[in-house]
């Protein structure tokens, strides 16, 4: 061999043997992205356990969104439900950020005039709440509706209204069914919006599926993601429920069931997850009879970590992880860096 071709084989030795390391470490940091977790606060009752505010210190969570009230149209007035109860706003150090679930419903038939009234009615009650229960000053209001294309319209201009009423930036969650069919259902008027990872298909359809959160529909639904043109954060679900089906096949959802509350006694195990009633009982105050039959459906921690890995591969851009919802008995079933 020359002394030529010794050098070059020399120096291309010397570089495979210092670029390689590095190389390594750049596509391990790629692989490896964390997400700044934020929770959701659904109960109407606001207080905090010793668990739930570890949760939210360990996971150096920043916002604490809290479902305020809810709205809905049971006749012609667009009326608030659900208020949620006076609370200490200075027990933990978060930035509270206001929710309200409207029921799609409710735009189904409003005038303009009402709709301008839900709006100041809606920031107004959203004010003595954020007065009374002592919180800091506010800077976002998410609205939460399940909104359709025959509804999108004045949806919109309902998003558009309460901008103006309350001059605050107005953000809205996403339904993965929205972001898919986003040609029928619309952009929303928004900076920011919530895409919702789960209630991926319903549970009272005939599948043994997770429909909470089913991995091969959720990547069906966000294939196109990136061509989506709002900026978005991520909901993923820490919940679950149990699905109860009487002797007719009629079926009715216990939110919040888990496997624990069915007692051996009252309840035999059929299969995986599906419970049959031995006797005629009540259960959280739903009266069941013998023969009744209930299936636990959950996350898991092995299904969040498929979903956050595979949105982590499918997104390219930097987003918030907002966890729905902050709930110690959902919550101890992950690890603190199985939610970071």
């Amino acid at each position: 061999m020359s002394y030529i071709n010794l050098f070059i084989a020399n120096l291309v030795r010397f570089y495979f043997l210092i670029c390689i390391p590095f190389l390594f470490v750049f596509f391990s940091c790629k692989k490896t992205s964390v997400h700044p977790v934020d929770f959701y606060y659904w109960r109407t009752n606001f207080s905090l356990d010793d668990t739930e505010k570890e949760y939210l210190e360990k996971t150096e969570a920043g916002n604490l969104y809290i479902r305020f009230f809810d709205i809905d149209n049971e006749g012609k007035i667009p009326l608030p439900k659900a208020k949620i109860k006076p609370f200490d706003g200075t027990e933990i150090s978060l930035t509270y950020i206001p929710v309200i679930f409207i029921t799609n419903r409710t735009f189904s038939s409003v005038s303009d005039d009402d709709l301008k009234m839900l709006a100041e009615k809606t920031v107004s009650l959203i004010d003595e709440i954020i007065l009374f229960n002592d919180l800091p000053e506010y800077e976002e209001i998410q609205i939460d509706c399940d909104w359709t294309e025959n509804t999108k319209n004045v949806y919109f201009r309902f998003l558009k209204l309460l901008e103006e009423k309350s001059g605050k930036e107005i953000t809205c969650t996403l339904r993965l069914h929205q972001i898919k069919y986003r040609e029928k259902s619309g952009i929303p008027p928004v900076k920011k919006g919530y895409l919702m990872c789960y209630a991926t298909s319903d549970p009272k359809g005939e599948t043994d599926q997770n429909s909470i959160l089913d991995i091969s529909l959720l990547k069906e639904y966000t294939k196109n993601i990136s061509f989506y043109p709002l900026a978005y954060d991520i909901a993923l679900p820490l919940y679950g429920w149990g699905v109860v089906t009487n002797h007719t096949g009629e079926i009715k959802l216990i939110n919040g069931l888990t496997e624990k509350e069915l007692n051996p006694e009252d309840f035999e195990k059929v299969s995986t997850h599906t419970y049959k009633a031995r006797k005629d009982l009540f259960l959280r105050g739903m009266y069941l009879n013998k023969g009744f039959t209930i299936r636990i459906e959950k996350v898991s921690p092995s299904l969040l970590k498929e979903a956050k890995e595979y949105l982590n591969k499918k997104i390219k851009k930097d987003y918030r992880i907002v966890y729905y919802h902050l709930d110690k008995k959902f919550l101890e079933q992950f690890t603190i860096e199985e939610l970071k």
